[in-house]
């Protein structure tokens, strides 16, 4: 049984979305890998797992099965390589115009201490076994708007302050930010995400604390009642 309840289905349903939000569990060196999450058989980047588990599936991706060194070692899963800290990589990729802004961009991006972690476990909402540390949301910019007051201001009012990068959407912007924050984090997506997975050139990612979905939840049922659907009332 899923230890979130019918939460996925009021979201899905109130926000529209056509994918499910993904349940992300950070696991902890040592810690013991979940039953019922799938090794995959071949090493899957990030956002490839989120994308996966988005239609359905439920994975326990483990450090010798990342495909993105990047990812992995922001996840905390492996060691940056000297590539990737050095700015040399992403220089490469044609990215960045100078290889020292590449290599102050990995100097300043949010990650977890290198090899903290065992694994990441990724899972539909409905069907997740684990608390998640991390829910991250796909969808249009319409659907992903109202994750923001639902998240932050609804209840204590203010701005959101987003932290994004021009890389690492998926593991850095969209699962470490909030997972280290507490936070609501927005990315519009990056070079990564984009050639490796079927995300649209429509959407985009919200990763929320798997702490604040309680709220997030009343939020949204109460908004949907009133501000969302006007908002769809076209004149």
């Amino acid at each position: 049984m899923s230890v979130c309840g019918d939460e996925s289905r009021i979201l899905m349903e109130a926000l529209g979305l056509k994918f499910e939000p993904v349940a992300i569990t950070l696991i902890k060196k040592g810690g013991a890998l979940p039953d019922g999450y799938s090794r995959p058989e071949k090493p899957l980047r990030h956002c490839q797992a989120i994308m996966r588990a988005r239609r359905g599936e439920s994975l326990v991706v483990q450090a010798d099965r990342q495909a993105c060194p990047v990812g992995a070692s922001s996840l905390g899963l492996v060691p940056v390589p000297e590539k990737v800290a050095s700015g040399e990589f992403h220089y490469n990729m044609g990215m960045y115009g100078e290889q020292g802004a590449a290599r102050a961009t990995m100097e300043q991006r949010p990650s977890l201490e290198a090899e903290s972690m065992e694994a990441t476990a990724l899972a539909p909402l409905s069907k997740a076994k684990l608390k998640p540390d991390v829910v991250v949301f796909t969808g249009t910019p319409e659907q992903m708007f109202w994750l923001i007051p639902a998240a932050s201001t609804f209840s204590i009012g203010g701005r959101v302050t987003v932290d994004m990068g021009a890389v690492q959407a998926s593991c850095a912007d969209s699962t470490v930010i909030p997972y280290l924050t507490g936070n609501v984090n927005i990315s519009l997506g990056c070079f990564g995400c984009r050639k490796t997975t079927d995300i649209a050139p429509e959407e985009m990612l919200v990763g929320v604390p798997g702490s604040k979905m309680k709220e997030i939840v009343a939020a949204v049922e109460r908004m949907k009642e009133g501000p969302i659907p006007k908002s769809r009332e076209k004149a």
